[in-house]
């Protein structure tokens, strides 16, 4: 599958998720009720306003039902449609990655039923439910309690299916999890008085501003690829291939903790001044006078050439005269 084409399911609404009502109601007798995937608001704005459903979301259906969760188990096998920073501060949360499509592992049903024991021990004087979904709280979110209904409770399994479709709002369609739960064996309940792993508590303390598209209209995004049968992207093992990575990332070593921006790096010291050089001293001023040139008769001549000479220039000087 491309690498274009994963990020965009990652990035889109679960296939199908509108055709189903958001939540079922308490089934009768049981602490159970079941309901799809809450997203988070960064899917929940592809969706028209009236359509979106989060976990604050939820809590007001049950408000509206006159009932109190306490636990969420997640049966998803990815862990991409919320987190646990979105869940309400007072539910504890559990996820029990499941495979869909397939009849749920002995590993995940025995996980399955500690995680109902040990809340329903906990929460003896009080009615608080336990909310269970997968990606569209049906198939294996039916299978999961009609499981429980039918080993640990002792409910005939048609029984069992029949009240579970009927406060679902929606009836199992997996033929093979049907089979399974009507002609199949029960599954053994030893060891399900042990603990299983404690429940982690939720962080969110208020409501997410909304963020839907302007006018409400559903965005366009692409087809979610049955999400029930592909493991969930952050623990799926990496392909052998390989990825060029920018040249920018630092080292594993040069990363801050928890993801945080990087420090600054601390100002280099300023270089020193260099000294300054002393003044040359101001030289003294020229003491050179001009005078015109004058000539100079040559020695060197005999006298009567200079007398000569001297006639022959005050001649010349009487003729320009």
């Amino acid at each position: 599958m491309p690498s274009s084409r994963k990020k965009k399911e990652k990035n889109s609404v679960p296939e199908r998720w509108l055709d189903y009502v958001p939540v079922g109601q308490r089934i009768p007798g049981t602490r159970f009720i079941a309901f799809k995937v809450p997203l988070k608001p960064s899917l929940n704005c592809q969706v028209q306003a009236s359509k979106s459903f989060g976990l604050w979301d939820l809590l007001d259906s049950l408000e509206s039902q006159n009932q109190e969760l306490g636990l969420i188990i997640d049966l998803t096998y990815t862990t991409r449609y919320y987190s646990l920073t979105d869940v309400p501060r007072s539910w504890s949360y559990i996820k029990i990655l499941t495979e869909g499509r397939k009849v749920p592992s002995d590993a995940a049903i025995l996980s399955f039923k500690r995680a109902v024991r040990q809340f329903l021990k906990e929460n003896q004087d009080n009615d608080k439910l336990i909310g269970v979904h997968c990606t569209h709280g049906l198939n294996r979110t039916g299978y999961l309690v009609c499981r429980y209904l039918i080993d640990v409770d002792g409910l005939d399994p048609l029984t069992a299916v029949e009240l579970f479709n009927s406060h679902r709002g929606h009836c199992i369609e997996r033929q093979n999890y049907l089979k399974d739960l009507q002609r199949g064996t029960k599954r053994s309940n030893s060891g399900i008085e042990e603990p299983e792993e404690e429940a982690a508590k939720g962080q969110a303390v208020e409501r997410p501003s909304q963020t839907a598209s302007a006018g409400g209209e559903r965005q366009p995004f692409g087809d979610d690829p049955a999400e029930e049968s592909e493991p969930a992207w952050e623990t799926q093992q990496p392909r052998n291939r390989r990825r060029r990575r920018s040249q920018h990332r630092c080292r594993a070593d040069q990363r801050p903790p928890n993801g945080g921006p990087l420090p600054t790096p601390p100002l280099l010291p300023r270089p020193p001044l260099l000294p300054t050089p002393p003044l040359l001293p101001t030289p003294p001023p020229l003491s050179y006078v001009w005078r015109p040139p004058h000539h100079r008769p040559d020695p060197s001549l005999p006298s009567v050439q200079l007398e000569s000479a001297a006639g022959n220039r005050q001649r010349r000087q009487t003729n320009l005269n």
